[in-house]
């Protein structure tokens, strides 16, 4: 990507959050879902940020691409949520696995804002080992028969294609492009959420749901490898949007810090009030180095897929990044909150929103366990896996 288009693309960014900040706070203290993303992300073109301009997209590199949902999270995890579910892994799995014709029928209408897409990984029985699946699929002549349940799914009520995992009578798992709109496909929204109710969560169900063989993404049997390697793409948007859950809490808390008189003085002038807004800076700092290294490794990564070692390494620092900024971004939140003390314990604010919103990074896209154990074995070594 060139220096003048990711200027105009950041610049375009910067256009929407101005614009939906006012609609998602009017969505949030109304507890519904903000269904102006959508046409605002068409709007100004954020629908396939990384998607190669070939097939209608951007072009934007890792980087470019960290920045501008560190620029998107600022205004919310629920919004920048639509962008991971529906860019990182939901253009994503066919962008690097799927046929010229798949691409072709899907990338185009995602990124104009035709087809949301989603990843259907999660099942209830099935979180943090996908192996353990219910989700089962056999083939019957020129389509495969999909059934099961997938539960917590981002976009999932919304979408128009899910990428979506099944395990096959031989015990192996593949990854098919599930078109929403057939007979067999039933969803309910998930609203008794703690948090992010501007965004969608859903549930749907497959009954005896026909895929045409031709939606097989990557070789049958494939899909483990296929959904872990979508997820180096979705931790890695995780922890950019978290990044941007920090900044805000940084401004919020230094503009209320500055206004707001206690004591006599404004609290900015109090040491402990300090300590927190040191706090959260430190956040924003080391969030910030983890998210860009972790973002360069995958540029270097997609330009030499055949390189083990880089791919190896892009993988581990998108686990460390999204380990760090989760919980950075929590840190963050729970201190903003503290700074602005009776009105940071309300959804009118900012802070208090981020607190509620931001928890669920901890879990969803590989929990803080998961990770840890991830990191602990690529210290240690491949032999003191924890799970296998």
């Amino acid at each position: 990507m060139d220096q003048a288009s990711r200027e105009q693309l950041l610049k375009d960014v910067e256009a929407f959050c101005q614009e939906i900040r006012p609609i998602d706070e009017l969505c949030y203290v109304e507890h519904r879902f903000n269904d102006q993303v959508l046409p605002l992300g068409r709007k100004y073109n954020l629908l396939g940020i990384p998607v190669p301009t070939e097939y209608g997209g951007r072009g934007a590199d890792a980087v470019t691409y960290a920045r501008a949902l560190a620029r998107i999270g600022q205004e919310g995890t629920g919004v920048r949520t639509f962008f991971s579910g529906h860019t990182s892994i939901g253009e994503a799995p066919i962008m690097y696995w799927g046929t010229p014709e798949q691409k072709k029928r899907y990338l185009p209408a995602a990124c104009k804002g035709e087809k949301i897409m989603a990843f259907g990984l999660t099942e209830p029985e099935a979180g943090s080992n996908p192996l353990e699946m219910q989700m089962t699929y056999e083939r019957r002549g020129d389509k495969f028969i999909l059934n099961g349940v997938k539960y917590l799914i981002s976009n999932g009520g919304i979408a128009d294609v899910i990428i979506t995992f099944a395990k096959g009578p031989h015990g192996r798992v593949s990854a098919f492009i599930v078109d929403t709109r057939g007979p067999g496909f039933a969803k309910e929204d998930l609203l008794a959420k703690c948090g992010m109710p501007t965004s969608n969560t859903a549930m749907f169900e497959l009954n005896n749901y026909e895929v045409p063989a031709e939606n097989l993404l990557g070789e049958e049997g494939n899909g483990f490898r296929i959904a872990m390697g979508t997820l180096v793409t979705g931790r890695l948007s995780v922890a950019a949007g978290c990044l941007g859950v920090i900044v805000d809490c940084l401004n919020e808390s230094v503009t209320y810090a500055r206004e707001r008189h206690q004591h006599g003085k404004e609290i900015a002038r109090h040491q402990l009030v300090q300590e927190h807004i040191a706090g959260i800076e430190m956040d924003r700092v080391t969030t910030e180095a983890l998210v860009l290294q972790a973002a360069a490794a995958k540029d270097a990564a997609d330009a030499a897929p055949a390189n083990l070692e880089l791919k190896n390494r892009a993988e581990i620092l998108a686990a460390q990044a999204k380990l760090h900024a989760s919980n950075a971004a929590w840190d963050a939140a729970d201190r903003a909150v503290q700074v602005f003390g009776g009105r940071g314990w309300s959804t009118l604010y900012r802070p208090g929103r981020h607190l509620m919103d931001v928890r669920v990074c901890r879990i969803y896209e590989g929990t803080d366990e998961i990770l840890k154990l991830k990191v602990a074995a690529y210290v240690l070594g491949k032999e003191y896996e924890a799970y296998k």
